[in-house]
């Protein structure tokens, strides 16, 4: 990376920006350390942008697109098919104008929607709190005449209408209680009641609950009123259904509102950078990072621009801050998803996908071994990132797959797997007499299950001691050589040692080891200190490395249980003798374990290459270079 300095002309920012996001490679860092300096402060501050106006147009475009998808009740499948489009046509302004007309028509449209359904919820309710009272054949505004008051009202279900009846009877009251409706919940009452006696009988009703009930603004009976709002309710709906089909057939304009998603989130992303630019009216400073390989454009961009600029190597002391972007090629870029699953690495660490990637494949072929299932992720990677093109993590994750579907089919050749033993099962029901038992097979997971963890062992070996190796090369890289010598080459004579001893060759090597641990154990402790860290280096070693190659006998362990629960399936098939029930039994069988085995085979590989690799050499902590550049969801720019 190279560390940026860019002033240029005010005048100039919008279409210096606009190149910037086209050339896609350098990232412009926030000025939040310049601001905090008064010198910085009294000179420059931030310039305003168009970035709360371009997220505003993003939720409406947003939003017409979730309402297309909903009310159209589109489906855009596991993935969003990404369609080819010139540059021409991704700032085409007709477009933008066409989106843009579309996502207000849609937005007055979902409003309308909104204040519809709100209508028929207030009408819903007002619907409910009236049916109990449909059988009242009195007006609702009626509510006194000269010498009769009429108070609708409840009480709890279990009242006894008949007691307050002769309550208000023995109080001498002229008054009547009419019980007009009851549910489990609640009685609904008339009290009808002289104006003198308003008092009695609210005394005997208070103690009941009685609470009392009104509708104003209505006029005429509940049955009256329940009419009318059946009849608004019909046509409310009628309305909402109108106006559901009206954004359903938008759905026209879908392929315009997405093209104009990518173009506003690119402009947004513009527009954050233009905020991290400082000015003073007449001229913009910004601090960057830019790529070493990509300088020869952004000079280039410089000039043109009339900007004054400097580019410096990054010091140590700037390490932390430096951004990083892996650099691969076709095969070891997929596996970026897995490094950034984990943690980018240092600027000045190791790049660990070109150390990762064989290690990676292979496990995971080992562990599925099947030429079924590895062929079935061949074909799988194959069509999605054909027919839908996936970028970023998503393409990644499916090449990968692809390439670990040729690990799979590879050692399911070696060890005879297909569906399990699929195709022997199906001779053996087609002919019982037949001679196919098994595939050919170098080995087999059920046969020689000690020999593959003995090889599962020494491929753990072999990865525990490239990432030594790789620690090794940094610490000398460093100048940190008596490190590389006491904590690496020490350990790998003290193999070595063990090696030769069993096989009888000579002893010499592994006493030396042995010796060397002692010393370089404690070459840099003091005092008793030496002694404690001679015992407890011998501990960490021995059990660290003891326990990471055990580890890798997960990969003799995922290979027996997906062969064993394959064969199981096929097993349960075959028992009826019946081609047909075979293969239903089978197939949902073994898709099951397929299903099973990606996801476990993927985990464990993952826990490998983090926990037991990772730990000899790689140094994270690295932050992700995102420079200011067209990212697209729903489109491919390709040139014109």
């Amino acid at each position: 990376m190279k560390k940026l300095h860019v002033v240029a002309m005010a005048s100039d920012r919008e279409d210096l920006l606009r190149n910037l996001l086209h050339l896609g490679c350098v990232e412009i860092s926030e000025p939040a350390d310049k601001l905090a300096d008064p010198q910085w402060s009294a000179l420059l501050h931030r310039d305003s942008s168009g970035l709360a106006q371009k997220k505003d147009e993003m939720t409406d475009v947003n939003t017409a697109l979730d309402a297309i998808k909903k009310f159209g009740q589109l489906k855009d499948g596991l993935f969003i098919q990404r369609h080819p489009i010139t540059e021409k046509e991704f700032l085409s302004a007709e477009t933008a104008q066409r989106a843009r007309d579309a996502a207000g028509k849609i937005g007055g449209l979902l409003e309308q929607l909104s204040r519809l359904q709100g209508e028929e919820s207030r009408m819903s309710a007002q619907r409910a709190s009236l049916l109990p009272w449909k059988g009242l054949d009195m007006p609702l505004e009626l509510r006194e005449t000269a010498h009769v008051l009429f108070r609708m009202g409840v009480c709890p279900g279990a009242t006894n209408v008949g007691a307050i009846q002769a309550e208000l009877s023995a109080a001498d009251a002229a008054a009547e209680i009419l019980d007009i409706f009851s549910d489990r919940q609640q009685r609904y009452l008339l009290l009808v009641c002289h104006r003198a006696d308003e008092e009695k009988a609210m005394e005997i009703l208070r103690p009941r609950s009685f609470s009392a009930v009104s509708f104003s603004g209505l006029t005429g009976t509940p049955a009256e009123n329940l009419s009318r709002l059946e009849e608004k309710l019909i046509g409310n709906r009628a309305q909402q259904q109108e106006t559901t089909k009206t954004i359903t057939a938008c759905a026209e304009y879908r392929d315009a509102l997405r093209v104009y998603a990518d173009r506003l989130n690119a402009e947004a992303m513009r527009e954050t950078d233009a905020e991290r630019m400082l000015t003073d009216g007449t001229i913009v400073f910004f601090e960057g990072w830019a790529p070493e390989e990509s300088m020869d454009r952004v000079e280039a961009l410089f000039r043109e621009k009339g900007c004054a600029w400097e580019a410096l190597d990054p010091t140590p002391e700037d390490y932390p801050d430096v951004p990083v972007q892996l650099k691969n090629n076709w095969i070891t870029r997929q596996l970026n998803m897995v490094t950034e699953m984990y943690s980018l690495p240092a600027y000045d660490g190791v790049d660990p996908n070109p150390l990762m990637a064989p290690f990676f494949v292979l496990f995971y072929g080992f562990m599925m071994a099947d030429m079924g299932y590895g062929a079935l992720m061949i074909l799988f990677s194959i069509l999605v990132t054909k027919k839908y093109r996936p970028k970023g993590t998503a393409g990644h994750l499916f090449r990968l797959m692809g390439m670990c579907g040729v690990s799979a089919f590879i050692f399911g050749v070696v060890t005879g797997g297909f569906l399990g033993d699929f195709i022997p099962q199906i001779a053996m029901i087609i002919n019982p007499n037949t001679t196919l038992t098994a595939l050919p097979s170098l080995f087999t997971p059920l046969n020689d299950t000690l020999s593959i963890l003995i090889g599962a062992m020494c491929l753990g070996a072999v990865q525990v001691i490239t990432g030594m190796a790789i620690s090794f090369a940094e610490k000398l890289k460093k100048g940190q050589i008596l490190d590389a010598v006491w904590e690496e080459l020490t350990w790998w004579l003290v193999f070595a040692g063990i090696a030769l001893a069993v096989l009888g060759v000579t002893k010499v090597l592994l006493y030396i080891s042995l010796a060397m641990v002692v010393v370089g154990a404690g070459w840099n402790a003091k005092g008793f200190g030496k002694v404690t860290a001679v015992f407890s280096s011998l501990y960490s070693h021995v059990t660290g490395y003891f326990g990471d190659i055990l580890s890798y006998s997960r990969l003799m362990a995922l290979m027996l249980s997906g062969s064993v629960i394959a064969q199981v399936f096929n097993t349960l098939g075959a028992i009826p003798g019946n081609l047909v029930i075979f293969l239903i039994i089978s197939l949902l069988g073994n898709t099951l374990n397929f299903a099973l085995n990606l996801l476990s085979c993927y985990v464990h590989d993952l826990r490998l290459q983090c926990l037991e690799y990772f730990n000899k050499f790689y140094k994270d902590g690295g932050k992700p270079f995102e420079p200011l550049a067209i990212n697209t969801k729903y489109v491919d720019i390709e040139n014109s």
